[in-house]
């Protein structure tokens, strides 16, 4: 169980900004085997932002205390998902071959492409919540959301490393340890997290066809991101799955 724990706040100290003790540690073999509770630690990001939605919808409009959930995710996990999607954009939208695509993911700069897919992200996160929660006239159903929301994209993120290899040789890559290998039981343990996060939505309120056809879409949009990375790279790298758990 103790190893369990390690493992699990090794994902944490990979994803968040939120501290670990110094007993954790860290190295390459834990974080690869850490992949099995990613989405566990969408789940516990998932509920800080339900939990800041529904405080702050106590005391301030709806608007305000969605977009003060919002800020609150990005502040937890330091931005790393807006990271990875503004690398990835700017990668595949500029780059017109493999090493190009690679390259450009790979500076520090962010281009017109990254800064439009950023905002529009954010204000179509920013657009649905608010939607759901007049809606359902409740903020449950939009804290429910935002968990299992965060749970399922990092279940995406997962089958990516579970179906594809790793591209990237650069071994300063951040994400290169969490891309060794991904075995199926690992995947199952993600999977079954995920499953329970989706289960809090029916309890929220939300129609099973509403929440089949989201996840549906969702399935859909990793077909396709996944095609497009054997497509132009043969694989993915770390800003690929981070922006899936986008």
């Amino acid at each position: 169980m103790l190893q369990q724990l390690r493992l699990f706040l090794t994902a944490v100290q990979f994803f968040t900004r939120i501290p670990v003790p110094a007993w954790v540690g860290h190295s390459a073999q834990q974080l690869d085997q850490s992949a099995r509770y990613f989405t566990l630690v969408g789940v516990c990001v998932g509920g800080l932002a339900a939990i800041i939605l529904w405080a702050a919808a106590l005391v301030f409009p709806l608007a305000l205390a969605v977009a003060l959930s919002m800020l609150g995710s990005i502040l937890i996990t330091g931005a790393f998902h807006e990271d990875g999607l503004s690398d990835f954009v700017d990668g595949m939208g500029g780059g017109y071959t493999r090493e190009k695509i690679l390259a450009i993911m790979k500076d520090s700069h962010v281009g017109a492409y990254g800064v439009i897919a950023i905002v529009l992200v954010l204000l179509l996160k920013f657009q649905v919540l608010l939607a759901l929660i007049h809606s359902a006239r409740s903020v449950a159903l939009a804290a429910a959301t935002l968990i299992a929301a965060h749970a399922v994209s990092r279940l995406m993120a997962v089958s990516i490393m579970l179906t594809q290899q790793y591209v990237r040789v650069d071994d300063s890559a951040r994400a290169k340890p969490a891309a060794q290998g991904l075995n199926r039981s690992s995947f199952a343990i993600a999977l079954l997290i995920a499953a329970a996060a989706i289960m809090l939505l029916p309890i929220a309120g939300a129609g099973m066809t509403s929440v089949l056809s989201a996840l549906a879409c969702a399935l859909l949009l990793r077909i396709y991101l996944a095609w497009q990375l054997q497509k132009k790279l043969g694989g993915y790298t770390g800003d690929c799955w981070v922006r899936c758990s986008k």
